[in-house]
C-alpha cells in the first residue's frame, strides 16, 4: 500500500510538473513528497491515539521540508505540493484528492474553539502561491484559488477565485485542464481593477467619439440663423 502511495504520487508530479525529470529525481528532491510521507506516518499515529510522537513526527517533517502539516489534518491521494516552503496545513482540515498546492500556501482556522475549524477543500483543486484560506469553509472540486487570495467564503465547484477578500473572476466551467498557480492568464488581474480597466477603456472610446464629432462640426460651419451646413 505504501509503495502504491508512493508510485502514484510520483506519477502526478511527473505529470504535472515540468521540473520532474525522472521518478528518482522526485524521490530524492522533492520537499512536498517528503512531508506527504511524513504525514502518512505521523496521521497513522494520531489515530491510533499515538499523539505525543505523532506530533513530534510531524514536527521532525516541518524541520526537514519547511512544510507545517497537522497530523490530525486528513489528506487524499496524489497531493502535490510545489516548492512547498512556508506551507501550514491545520489540524482539522480536509484534502481531497489530486490537489495541487504551492508554497506558503494557508489552510487555518479563525476560531479558538475546538471542533472543525479548519477548510475543507475538494477534488482537483489548484491553490496559488501565498494563497489563504480560512475558517470552516468548503472549497468544490476543480476549482482554482489565485495566488495571493485570502478565502474567508465557501468556492462553488469548477469557479476560480483571486484578490483579498476572493471574489470570482472566473464562471463555471466543466473543463479540469491544470491552471500553474491557479489563475488564469486571461484573469491574472485582481476583479477590481479589472472592473476599472475596462471603465477607462470606455471613457476612451467616449471621448474619441466626442473628438470625432466636434472635428466633424469644426470642418463643416452652420450659417447663422440656418441649420444646414455652408454651401
Amino acid at each position: 500500500m505504501a509503495f502504491m502511495f508512493l508510485r502514484e504520487t510520483i506519477q502526478a508530479y511527473r505529470e504535472k510538473d515540468p521540473a520532474a525529470r525522472s521518478d528518482l529525481e522526485v524521490l530524492l528532491c522533492y520537499p512536498g513528497l517528503h512531508a506527504i510521507v511524513w504525514h502518512r506516518l505521523a496521521h497513522w499515529l494520531w489515530r491510533h491515539k499515538i499523539r505525543l510522537l505523532g506530533r513530534f513526527l510531524a514536527h521532525l517533517g516541518r524541520m526537514l521540508t519547511g512544510i507545517e502539516i497537522h497530523p490530525g489534518a486528513c489528506i487524499g491521494r496524489r497531493i502535490i505540493i510545489d516548492h512547498g516552503m512556508g506551507v501550514v496545513i491545520g489540524e482539522t482540515a480536509e484534502v481531497g484528492d489530486d490537489v495541487y498546492m504551492y508554497h506558503q500556501v494557508t489552510l487555518g482556522g479563525t476560531s479558538s474553539e475546538r471542533g472543525k475549524r479548519h477548510p475543507t477543500i475538494g477534488r482537483n483543486v489548484i491553490i496559488g502561491a501565498g494563497a489563504k484560506v480560512l475558517g470552516a469553509i468548503t472549497i468544490g472540486d476543480n476549482a482554482r484559488i489565485g495566488a495571493n487570495a485570502v478565502v474567508v467564503q465557501p468556492v462553488p465547484a469548477g469557479v476560480t477565485v483571486a484578490g483579498i477578500p476572493a471574489r470570482p473572476i472566473e464562471r463555471k466551467r466543466e473543463r479540469t485542464n491544470f491552471v500553474p498557480y491557479g489563475t488564469p492568464i486571461e484573469a491574472a488581474i485582481d476583479p477590481l481593477l479589472r472592473d476599472l480597466e475596462s471603465l477607462r477603456a470606455e471613457l476612451t472610446e467616449v471621448e474619441a467619439r466626442l473628438g470625432a464629432i466636434a472635428a466633424e462640426h469644426q470642418a463643416s460651419p452652420l450659417q447663422p440663423g440656418t441649420c444646414e451646413p455652408a454651401e
